[in-house]
């Protein structure tokens, strides 16, 4: 198995890495161990959290994901075998009644709140250090300074190796690659963006984002190169939705035709290699240039290991050619001269 190297950084990752939003929400915390322990068996390495996972489940506070992490890490010691990635930005509590405007805000991209929201992550987490700490998406109140030398000063401390971002557009992106050069603050390594086979996703990362990322050396880890669980095969023309506490909103997201017809070559070239349909959307996603390591979740061991064998899945130049028909969309005239 080749370890990819993320970005201009010095970490190497496992072709597929491991999100956790689910532990604590979907996953109870002995699935979420069995699961985590099945990873690391077969290869993997890099473990992607929030500070915020699992606010969405009925009665969780936020961080609940990083301290499952954490009593996992804790029991099984395996700290440097995992690259530990996780991210600061979300609500982690009432800071008032004022919102954003109070001076206990417990959310943001402030000097302040990321000062105390990396102590708390690495205090859930059991870890004395966060491999890759991303900023969850951007915070229009606080300027991209004020963010980039709080991160610096983490990595100077030794609490973050490195920084990297996730949700920018590609103009924040820019803006925040040229801050880091012109004031000399650490650079984002990395960005954590949505994509996936289908449209708009492909459309919206590939037409900007991944033209930065490879011209100024960013590794991608996306989330979502599923899109939801459109992509498994579970979703079919016409028929039912399954019994998931996402589908409502991938019927809404995902059925269009275009996608149907994306399915439809995922599960004719799935069927031509006995593979799991899901396992040739991420190969398929594993063969673009741009792309480090798609972050996959699973709910079951099963269903991580239906996933896994995608990192050693080989799509003929026919058969990306292919895919890459069906999921294309309309050039623009700037598009084409670019």
């Amino acid at each position: 198995m080749s370890y990819r190297k993320l970005g201009k950084s010095g970490l190497f990752v496992h072709p597929i890495a491991l999100g956790t939003m689910q532990f604590g929400w979907t996953a109870d915390e002995p699935t979420s161990f069995a699961i985590m322990d099945a990873f690391v068996e077969a290869g993997g390495n890099l473990i992607d959290t929030a500070d915020i996972y699992s606010t969405w489940a009925p009665g969780n506070p936020g961080g609940v994901s990083e301290e499952i992490i954490g009593r996992w890490m804790q029991s099984r010691g395996l700290r440097e075998r995992v690259v530990l990635a996780t991210k600061v930005r979300g609500p982690m509590g009432p800071g008032g009644s004022e919102g954003r405007n109070h001076p206990l805000q417990r959310e943001g991209l402030s000097r302040a709140w990321i000062m105390r929201a990396v102590e708390d992550s690495l205090r859930r987490l059991r870890v004395d250090y966060i491999d890759l700490y991303q900023v969850h998406w951007v915070d229009n109140q606080v300027p991209i300074e004020e963010t980039l030398s709080a991160l610096t000063d983490l990595v100077h401390k030794g609490y973050v190796r490195y920084i990297g971002c996730s949700n920018f557009s590609a103009w924040r992106l820019m803006q925040a690659l040229w801050a880091s050069d012109k004031h000399g603050f650490e650079s984002f390594v990395s960005i954590q963006p949505e994509y996936s086979l289908t449209m708009p996703t492909r459309m919206n990362f590939e037409r900007e984002l991944a033209r930065v990322c490879e011209t100024y050396g960013l590794g991608v880890i996306p989330y979502s190169p599923l899109a939801g669980g459109f992509l498994t095969g579970k979703y079919r023309r016409d028929q039912p939705l399954p019994e998931s506490v996402r589908a409502q909103g991938i019927a809404s997201g995902r059925f269009s035709e275009q996608n149907w017809k994306i399915l439809d070559k995922v599960l004719e070239i799935a069927d031509r290699h006995g593979a799991h349909p899901a396992q040739v959307a991420l190969a398929w996603q594993l063969s673009r240039p741009f792309i480090t390591a798609p972050i996959v979740g699973a709910n079951t061991v099963q269903q991580l290991q239906d996933l896994l064998p995608a990192a050693g899945l080989q799509l003929g130049a026919e058969e990306i050619a292919a895919l890459n028909e069906v999921s294309s969309w309309p050039l623009t005239r700037t598009e084409r001269e670019v």
